[in-house]
């Protein structure tokens, strides 16, 4: 299939800019992939969709404000750092702009007790970076640091917990995992006392997610890798479901992509931790979620295609034109979707 395959027009007007007070009033659309039928409701009405000894799987991981602006030592110029990745002890790797004013060896300050130095600039333009901190690292980053809102998001986010999910826990994200940020801790709460499974999970998203695919074949895109793990409780919990004939039902891509990276590399669902580069596209064999739920995505990106490979091409494309047409709100603080 080709990239323009999964492209839809969208007005701009219908980028969600801010989120929806309260988190669970938002739009959701319930999608059957199997008859292609389609519902209106609003993310509270979700329970109504679910079954006993159904489990739904969160990520918990938290965003870092992963974004720093730190001055030359040397010039005074400052340059934009977006913290991708932990790679060692107060290393990190990080997207730079402008670049060239991130050379080898060029050391900045972001803070009293902040410094670091560009230790490598790597083939791809991402940058190395030692850091050296007077106080505890996450602290020094809690005070600068600056929330890494998607390009597309213009408005100025006033309270930084709307962009963390209500159950973050696991610092270590450069983007949230946004079709987790539609709960409230309430609405979790009743959602187990009705027989209903949680297990989370932990994938730390990485910018890639927002990065456009470029290759005219979807098949010639090289995938981000991002780092995920599951302890032996969530594997326990999931395994157990699909004993029982529960659903396994994935909230967001990012857990999707967990569970399928795992069930593919060994066959089921086990405590592991690691690397995953999986790119799900249509033609994909899902090997354990069962259901989705997930926000409107960009046109062609591979969140996109994973959606396609679930729901089917048909169904997709044809729902989100419906959501086009009934006025959803889309992307990071938009609306919902329940394929089942």
């Amino acid at each position: 299939m080709k990239t323009s395959d999964f492209f839809y027009d969208l007005p701009e007007e219908l980028i969600a800019q801010t989120p929806i007070e309260p988190r669970n009033m938002s739009r959701l659309m319930v999608l059957s992939k199997e008859t292609g039928e389609i519902s209106h409701n609003h993310f509270c009405d979700l329970p109504k969709f679910l079954k006993k000894g159904d489990c739904l799987v969160l990520n918990d991981t938290r965003v870092l404000p992963a974004r720093l602006y730190g001055t030359r030592e040397d010039t005074g110029a400052v340059v934009e750092f977006v913290l991708l990745r932990q790679r060692g002890n107060m290393l990190w790797e990080c997207l730079a702009g402008p670049g060239k004013k991130a050379k080898t060896g060029t050391s900045f300050r972001f803070s009293e007790e902040l410094t670091a130095e560009v230790t490598e600039v790597k083939e791809d333009g991402n940058r190395m970076l030692l850091f050296s901190c007077d106080e505890d690292f996450y602290t020094a980053l809690d005070k600068v640091g600056q929330m890494p809102l998607p390009p597309y998001i213009k408005k100025k986010l006033d309270d930084r917990e709307r962009y963390q999910t209500v159950y973050s826990r696991e610092a270590g994200s450069a983007a949230a995992p946004t079709a987790g940020l539609h709960f409230t801790k309430e609405m979790l709460a009743d959602i187990e006392r009705s027989g209903i499974k949680i297990a989370y999970v932990t994938l730390h998203v990485g910018l890639g997610t927002f990065r456009p695919v470029k290759a005219e074949e979807i098949t010639d895109h090289k995938m981000h890798s991002e780092y995920y793990y599951i302890t032996e409780d969530a594997a326990e919990t999931i395994n157990q479901t699909k004993k029982d004939g529960g659903r396994v039902i994935c909230v967001g891509t990012t857990s999707c992509r967990t569970l399928e990276s795992c069930a593919a590399k060994y066959g089921g669902i086990k405590s592991c931790s690691e690397d995953t580069d999986i790119f799900i596209y249509p033609g994909f064999k899902f090997r354990c979620m069962d259901g989705l739920i997930t926000n409107f995505h960009l046109p062609e990106s591979t969140l996109i295609m994973l959606v396609s490979a679930f729901a089917g091409y048909e169904n997709t494309m044809n729902a989100y034109k419906i959501a086009v047409k009934e006025k959803y709100r889309f992307f990071s603080f938009g609306d919902a979707m329940f394929i089942e």
